[in-house]
C-alpha cells in the first residue's frame, strides 16, 4: 500500500481528511503513530494477546502474518569458557531459535539442539545430568542476557558456528519530504510498510486509535481500538 493512500486512509478515520482546524494531523504524526501502531500489533500477536488468544505460530493465520519478520543470520562467537556469547542484532525483537554446530577431540562436527533457558537456572541445569550440555546427545540450552545468546558447552565441546533466527522489528515507514521533529532530519525517500495490505488495514486502525487518543477523539479513539482487535 502506497503511503500518500495510508495517510488519507488515517485522516479519513480520524474524519480530518477536509478539516482545516487546529486539530489538523501532520505527515510525521502519520508516520509516528503507524511506526508505533505496527510495532504495539506485532508484539500481541507474538504474545497472543488478542481477541482470539493465538500466538507465534499457533495458527496458520499468524504463521502467514509474522513469517515476513522472520530472519536467520550468523553470530559472531566469542569463547567465555562455560559458554560461547554473541551479540544480538540490533533489529531483535523476539527469540526464535538458534542453530549450532559443534565438535569434540574425538568426533566430526554435529548439529546441536539448542533449548532456550532461564537465566537463573543456569547453575541448576548445568548440575543436572539430564539437561547440562552433552556433545554425545547433542543437546545444550542457551539463555538472553545484557543483549547477547550465551550458548553453553560446559567445556565439553566447542561451537564452530551458530546462526540466530529471530523476529525482528518491523521496518519503519518514511514519507518523502517529511521532517522528522525530533532529529530536524527530512525524509529524502519513500518507505512503504513491508506487511500485506491486509494487514495494513488492521494496523491504520490501531494508529488512527493512537492519534485519537492524542487528540482527545473519544469515539474515534474505540472505532480504532475495536475495529482493530475485531479483525485479528
Amino acid at each position: 500500500m502506497q503511503n500518500s493512500v495510508l495517510t488519507i486512509k488515517i485522516k479519513q478515520r480520524l474524519n480530518k481528511l477536509d478539516s482545516q482546524d487546529y486539530d489538523n494531523i501532520e505527515c510525521w504524526q502519520v508516520v509516528e503513530a503507524f511506526n508505533k501502531a505496527q510495532v504495539e500489533w506485532v508484539r500481541r500477536q507474538l504474545h497472543g494477546i488478542n481477541i482470539v488468544k493465538e500466538g507465534d505460530e499457533q495458527s496458520t493465520r499468524r504463521i502467514d502474518d509474522l513469517q515476513v519478520l522472520l530472519n536467520t543470520q550468523p553470530v559472531n562467537l566469542a569463547d567465555e569458557v562455560y559458554f560461547y556469547s554473541a551479540p544480538i542484532p540490533e533489529n531483535y525483537l523476539q527469540w526464535k531459535r538458534v542453530d549450532t554446530y559443534a565438535k569434540n577431540d574425538c568426533c566430526d562436527q554435529r548439529r546441536m539442539v539448542v533449548y532456550l533457558a532461564e537465566e537463573a537456572n543456569v547453575n541448576n541445569l548445568l548440575r543436572d545430568a539430564g539437561k547440562k550440555p552433552s556433545f554425545d546427545w547433542a543437546e545444550t540450552f542457551a539463555t538472553l542476557k545484557d543483549n547477547r545468546v550465551n550458548i553453553y558447552t560446559n567445556k565439553e565441546f566447542e561451537i564452530q558456528s551458530a546462526d540466530l533466527t529471530y523476529y525482528r522489528q518491523p521496518v519503519k515507514i518514511q514519507i518523502q519530504g517529511c521532517v522528522d521533529p525530533y532529529t530536524g532530519v527530512q525524509s529524502t525517500v519513500d518507505v512503504q510498510s513491508e506487511f500485506k495490505d491486509d494487514i495494513i488495514e488492521v494496523i491504520i486502525d490501531e494508529a488512527v486509535s493512537i492519534l485519537a487518543g492524542d487528540i482527545e477523539s473519544g469515539n474515534q479513539f474505540s472505532r480504532g481500538t475495536e475495529t482493530a482487535e475485531r479483525n485479528n
